[in-house]
C-alpha cells in the first residue's frame, strides 16, 4: 500500500506503510524509467540495510527515507553526495531539536552522532544505468534505537527531544534541496567539505579504522579534497583512507 504526496520541498514523494528497503525501491523506480528527483519513505522496512551489508534496524516510529537522484553529477563526484546528505540530516535534526545542536556531530564517512552515540546513518547506492541513478538512503532514530550494538546508539526521544517523523521529513527535504544546490553537482564540494569539517566528530583524536582486511589506528587529521579520511601515524606518515568504519581508539582494540 502506498500513497503519493507532492509537498516535500516541491519533490514528488511516495510513502509506503511497509517496504523491504527504500533504497531498493528507489532504484527499482529508476530502472523502470523514473527520472526523479523522488522521495521514497516507509513507516517500516523489512530488509533495511546499512554500509558493508550490515542490517539496519527498522522499527516503526523512526524515519526511513531515500531520495532518488538521476545523473546528479559526474560518476567521480557522486560519492560526495554522502557529505551533502550528512549535512542535510544534521540541519534537519538541529532545526527540529535545537537543544541538541551542541552535541550533534558528523562521523566519517556517513553517520550522525548525538552525544557520541549513533542516531542516524546514510547509505548511498547506485545503478550505472544508463542513465546513472543514486539512491540516497537516510535512517534517523526518532523513537527507538537498537541495543547492544558495536557502536553505541541512541534516538531523539531517548535524548529528551521527541520529534514527529513527518515534520522531520519535511525539514529534511528542504535541507537536502538547499545542500544539493550548495554542492552544485560537485562544483561546490569545497564549501560542503568545510561545513562538514565544522561539524565533524573526532578531528584531532586518536581513532581506529576498520578496513576490509585489517584495522589501523592513528590521529584523525582531516578529510582531503575528495572526502577521504587522512589518518596521521606516529611516524609522521599520513594514510589516505577511501572507505572504512571508524571507532574511538582504545589500547585494547585489535589491529
Amino acid at each position: 500500500m502506498n500513497r503519493e504526496a507532492t509537498d516535500l520541498a516541491g519533490v514528488r514523494h511516495v510513502h509506503y506503510e511497509t517496504l523491504g528497503s527504500t533504497n531498493a525501491e528507489a532504484l527499482a523506480h529508476a530502472r523502470a524509467g523514473e527520472r526523479g528527483p523522488l522521495w521514497i519513505t516507509a513507516a517500516t522496512q523489512t530488509a533495511g540495510r546499512g554500509r558493508r551489508g550490515n542490517s539496519w534496524t527498522s522499527e516503526p516510529g523512526n524515519l526511513f527515507a531515500t531520495l532518488l537522484l538521476v545523473e546528479p553529477s559526474s560518476m567521480a563526484a557522486a560519492p560526495q553526495i554522502s557529505f551533502v546528505a550528512a549535512l542535510a540530516t544534521h540541519d534537519a535534526i538541529t532545526t527540529c531539536a535545537p537543544t541538541l545542536g551542541s552535541v550533534t556531530r558528523l562521523k566519517w564517512p556517513n553517520d550522525l552522532l548525538i552525544a557520541g552515540k549513533k542516531a542516524a546513518g546514510l547509505l548511498l547506492e547506485g545503478d550505472s544505468g544508463p542513465p546513472a541513478a543514486v539512491a540516497v538512503g537516510i535512517g534517523i532514530n526518532c523513537a527507538s534505537h537498537p541495543e547492544l550494538t558495536e557502536y553505541p546508539a541512541t534516538d531523539l526521544r531517548a535524548e529528551g527531544t521527541p520529534v514527529d517523523v513527518m515534520a522531520l521529513l519535511d525539514v529534511l527535504a528542504v535541507a537536502m534541496t538547499r545542500r544539493l544546490t550548495q554542492w552544485n553537482a560537485g562544483a561546490g564540494f569545497a564549501s560542503i567539505r568545510g561545513d562538514w569539517l565544522a561539524r565533524a566528530s573526532g578531528i584531532g583524536d586518536q581513532i581506529r579504522v576498520r578496513l576490509p582486511e585489517r584495522e589501523v589506528h592513528g590521529r584523525f587529521q582531516s578529510v582531503d579534497a575528495a572526502g577521504r579520511l587522512l589518518l596521521a601515524h606516529i611516524d609522521g606518515s599520513v594514510q589516505t583512507i577511501t572507505a572504512g568504519e571508524v571507532f574511538p581508539f582504545n589500547a585494547g582494540a585489535s589491529r
